[in-house]
């Protein structure tokens, strides 16, 4: 079985470095958390790119909420960060009544043609989650769903991610299952057991949350703990 992935939110290169050091496989990088995560700019993804040696997935969303905002934006920044060399991508998006907007995140899949990338939370919010599971599942690139089954986080979604689980392969399901969203440590070993392999992470692995850097001991325990 391979190793589980763990994958954490970086801001800055200091937190980009903390988590390198401190055993994540993967960083998340955005910019303004007061958003809930938005598209950094590409000199900050260029710093952290030459500051460590592990993959970036980079958010591709220029506004707060899961309406795309301006298409010919959001593709103007992944052209600009492709260019600097970013080659993995979050994104995905809804309409007002909670649909999955196809036509956009159709659009920025294309605008990223040949990466990797990740459908995040809002197919937690969404209104019909088999249905925006079934409608992307098979967009070049998606190898992925963060989410924790509930917009409310873990605690409330276990149910639904379990039942994601037992459809893995299925049309849709056959991508990752990416756990982040009120994730705590005591989740773990619980979540291992029952057999999910990727875990997502930001404020956990700060001393006093977005105010404070990534803490590679914090990073640290997390990886012991999804290793054990």
């Amino acid at each position: 079985m391979s190793r589980p992935i763990f994958e954490v939110i970086a801001l800055t290169p200091q937190d980009a470095q903390a988590a390198e050091s401190g055993g994540a496989d993967r960083l998340e990088l955005v910019t303004d958390m007061a958003a809930d995560g938005l598209t950094p700019p590409v000199e900050d993804f260029a710093r952290i790119r030459a500051a460590v040696d592990i993959p970036l997935r980079v958010m591709l969303r220029i506004q707060d909420g899961f309406a795309p905002g301006g298409l010919d934006e959001l593709a103007a920044r992944a052209a600009a960060l492709r260019a600097e060399g970013a080659e993995e991508f979050v994104f995905g998006f809804l309409h007002a009544d909670g649909a999955v907007d196809l036509a956009a995140t159709a659009a920025v899949a294309e605008a990223v043609a040949g990466c990797r990338w990740t459908f995040h939370r809002a197919i937690d919010h969404s209104a019909d989650r088999a249905a925006l599971r079934a409608a992307v599942g098979a967009l070049p690139g998606l190898d992925t769903f963060l989410t924790s089954g509930a917009a409310a986080g873990v605690d409330a979604g276990h149910k639904v991610l379990l039942a994601d689980l037992a459809r893995a392969g299925e049309p849709g399901y056959g991508q990752r299952i990416l756990i982040g969203g009120g994730l705590r440590a005591e989740h773990l070993k619980g979540l291992r057991a029952e057999g999910f392999d990727g875990f997502h992470v930001g404020g956990a692995v700060r001393a006093d949350g977005w105010r404070t850097p990534v803490d590679a001991a914090k990073v640290a325990e997390w990886r012991a703990l999804i290793d054990a």
